[in-house]
């Protein structure tokens, strides 16, 4: 069986154990993603099936669209609510204001450093697993480019927004380094990945009915239809 499967991401589980299992679902052998969610993250997450793994470098070339929850006032060590909180400041009444101009500064190229607990690696080993040993290494910045970003609604400390953007960003960096902009810190609350090119989480199977259903096999992109979706020109802008 090749092909992709569309698979809606449930929170509380890590990219790679959602990809075994629909490995063991499908009855595949070999499987990958193209494109990681942390666990706290819900969303679209593209299954490769056995020779379509070929193709992971190109979807995760695609650029990705995101409706996140920001949580201003806090600061952590992973730049999420997961991470331990470092820093914990009062937000004041005129952040709305305030938000809407800063978050101009972050639309097109930008540098952004990638948090020190991620899957980057540093002499072969990723960051992540270094910062629990107590050695969290800053990663060298990189450029992005964010496409879209809309803030769609400001309540209290909690910012609800939408962005569209280039891969190798990092939602969670975003958030942190709009936070520190606004001089109160932030970090990511929620994060839903929406789409991935011309792919939408709306065309996604959950893994529970993934699991239920009789037939698994019939939500596997192949052939055809996997060809077609590769066009750049179909792709998010």
């Amino acid at each position: 069986m090749d092909g992709l499967l569309l698979l809606d991401k449930p929170k509380g589980i890590t990219s790679y154990k959602a990809v075994e299992c629909v490995k063991r679902i499908l009855g595949v052998r070999k499987a990958g993603h193209a494109g990681t969610l942390d666990p706290l993250a819900t969303g679209l997450l593209i299954v490769c099936l056995n020779t379509a793994t070929k193709m992971v470098p190109k979807f995760m070339s695609l650029d990705k669209e995101y409706e996140f929850v920001m949580l201003l006032g806090r600061e952590t060590t992973t730049d999420d609510v997961e991470g331990e909180v470092i820093r914990e400041v009062d937000v004041f009444d005129d952040v709305g204001q305030r938000l809407r101009e800063v978050v101009q500064r972050f639309i097109g190229e930008i540098e952004q450093v990638p948090p020190s607990f991620s899957a980057i690696k540093c002499g072969g080993t990723p960051l992540y697993k270094l910062a629990r040993r107590g050695k969290a290494v800053v990663p060298p910045s990189r450029r992005v480019f964010i496409h879209n970003l809309d803030i769609k609604r400001i309540s209290g400390r909690r910012i609800f927004g939408r962005v569209v953007c280039s891969k190798g960003t990092y939602i969670r960096a975003l958030c942190r380094d709009i936070g520190r902009a606004l001089g109160v810190g932030g970090c990511l609350e929620e994060l839903r990945r929406t789409s991935v090119g011309c792919f939408r989480v709306e065309d996604a199977i959950g893994l529970m009915e993934l699991e239920k259903t009789q037939d698994p096999a019939a939500y596997v992109l192949s052939g055809a239809d996997v060809i077609l979706d590769q066009n750049p020109e179909r792709g998010a802008s």
